[in-house]
């Protein structure tokens, strides 16, 4: 039987922009981020081994809706073998359906620099993704056109997750996620997870607190990003 696991992290981040300020809506726009975190969590499973993890990307948006953007984090090595970076690459494309429901489609791809397992494989995973979004709720649905992070045979894995988010207070979010990961032809890899988070801004920072719980046998499925 699968059992329940519960993991906190502390999180505080910081982001900056640089846009033409004499614009409403800048056409060019350019934000970065840092974040430490006690502990990265991808999809509910630690990719440090619950260690913390230094954190951090820029971003660029267009004002038609296009972006494209860069993350990184340390991951363990106890993960990726003689990995111990993941790089993230991605852009993509929002819209508004109607004032009041957005859309985003884009594509991700999750690069480990000399990470590989026995055999040459890497785990180098590529991921389509497509979300909608109304008021305090967005549903998002990911599929990888690669394996899923070194896992044979299992291009075609999909990521279903329903977020929403609710300011509680001045400057104070409270957040809630649960998602379901299918690792195609590995049906034992199938799991849940689930996330509820408070952060509040506090203008030079943004300092948060998560409590997370994986259907996850054991301490976790040796995954990333």
């Amino acid at each position: 039987m699968k059992k329940l696991i519960i993991a906190v992290a502390v999180m505080g981040a910081f982001a900056g922009s640089m846009a033409h300020a004499e614009d409403a809506v800048p056409e060019h726009s350019f934000t970065g981020n840092l974040s430490v975190v006690s502990d990265y969590r991808f999809r509910g499973v630690s990719q440090t081994f619950k260690q913390p993890a230094v954190q951090g990307g820029f971003d660029y948006a267009h004002s038609s809706g296009f972006y494209v953007g860069n993350w990184n984090s340390n991951v363990s090595g106890n993960s990726f073998t003689d990995g111990s970076i993941e790089m993230d690459l991605y852009g993509g494309y929002k819209f508004n359906i109607t004032p009041d429901i957005t859309a985003d489609v884009g594509a991700l791809y999750y690069y480990y620099p000399g990470a590989q397992i026995v055999g040459g494989k890497k785990y180098n995973t590529t991921e389509l993704y497509g979300s909608v979004g109304y008021k305090w709720f967005t549903l998002k649905y990911s599929s990888t056109v690669s394996d899923f992070f070194g896992t044979v045979d299992s291009k075609g894995s999909g990521y279903l997750e329903l977020n929403a988010a609710f300011e509680v207070a001045d400057k104070t979010t409270l957040g809630f996620h649960v998602g379901q990961q299918k690792v195609r032809h590995s049906g034992n890899l199938d799991y849940t997870d689930y996330k509820v988070s408070i952060a509040r801004d506090f203008g030079f920072a943004t300092i948060g607190l998560a409590v997370v719980g994986t259907d996850v046998d054991g301490d976790g499925l040796v995954t990333s990003a």
